[in-house]
C-alpha cells in the first residue's frame, strides 16, 4: 500500500452457504482505494455490490484475501478495533437514510462525534457546521419525519461526513429519490468530494450518476472489472 491509500482489498472471495448450496459471491477482487478519488461500482440486483461495499468497510470479513484500512489488517482486529476504525476513518451512506426517528438531524449527526467521546456541546458545533454544509442549516431542529426524503438523505450525508472521514462507503444513496433530487445530492457529493478531499465509493444502478466518478468498475459473476 502506499501512503495515499485508504483502503486495500486482495484476491477477495466471499462465500455463503444455504442448506446445501455453497453460493460464491465475489471471485478473487482486487481492488484500492486512493485519497480523493471518486470510484462507482455497478452490476446487476444480486451481483454481490453490497457485499464488497460491506468488506470494503469491515463490516464483514471475506472468506479468502486481505482487507487493509489504513495499513491495518481488518481480519486481525477484535469487533471493538474495527468499529473504532470504522467510526474514525469511514462513513456510510445507505439507500434508506436509518436516521432516529425520535431524535433531531443535529441529535443525529452529532451521534458518531459523541460516540468517538467528543463534549456534547464541539460535537453539537460541529454537526451544525456539516448539516449548513449540505444545505439543512434551517432544519437543524426538525426530526426526520419533518424532513423530505431529499432532506433525510443530505442529513444521511452531513452524519457520514461529520466525523471526516477519509473515505465514504455509499450504498444505492439515491435509489430512493426522484431524479431531480438525486441529481442534487449527487451534486453535493461530488461538491464535498473535492472540498473535503473525502474518498467516495458508490454502488449505483444509475449509469448517468456512475459515468460522472473517476472510475467505474462493474461486477459480474463474482469478478469486478473496470470499464
Amino acid at each position: 500500500m502506499n501512503s495515499n491509500t485508504i483502503i486495500s482489498c486482495q484476491d477477495i472471495y466471499k462465500r455463503f452457504t444455504e442448506g446445501k448450496l455453497d453460493v460464491e459471491v465475489l471471485k478473487g477482487v482486487t481492488l484500492d482505494i486512493h485519497a480523493g478519488e471518486k470510484i462507482a461500482i455497478v452490476g446487476s440486483s444480486g451481483s454481490g455490490k453490497s457485499t464488497l461495499l460491506h468488506i470494503l468497510g469491515g463490516l464483514d470479513l471475506p472468506s479468502e484475501g486481505k482487507v487493509q484500512i489504513l495499513d491495518k489488517d481488518v481480519a486481525e482486529l477484535t469487533d471493538t478495533e474495527r468499529g473504532i476504525l470504522r467510526n474514525q476513518s469511514l462513513g456510510f451512506i445507505y439507500q434508506f437514510h436509518h436516521l432516529l426517528p425520535e431524535f433531531t438531524a443535529l441529535e443525529n449527526i452529532a451521534m458518531p462525534l459523541l460516540i468517538r467521546g467528543l463534549a456534547v456541546a464541539e460535537a453539537a458545533t460541529q454537526a451544525q457546521e456539516i448539516l449548513t454544509k449540505v444545505g439543512l442549516g434551517e432544519r437543524i431542529h426538525h426530526k426526520p419525519g419533518q424532513l423530505s426524503g431529499g432532506e433525510r438523505q443530505r442529513a444521511a450525508i452531513a452524519r457520514a461526513l461529520v466525523t471526516k472521514p477519509q473515505a465514504v462507503l455509499a450504498d444505492e444513496p439515491t435509489g430512493n429519490l426522484d431524479h431531480k433530487t438525486a441529481q442534487q445530492i449527487f451534486d453535493l457529493m461530488q461538491e464535498l468530494n473535492q472540498e473535503m478531499k473525502t474518498a467516495f465509493v458508490i454502488v449505483t444502478h444509475d449509469m448517468q450518476l456512475a459515468k460522472k466518478m473517476d472510475k467505474i468498475y462493474t461486477l459480474i459473476d463474482g469478478h469486478l472489472e473496470e470499464i
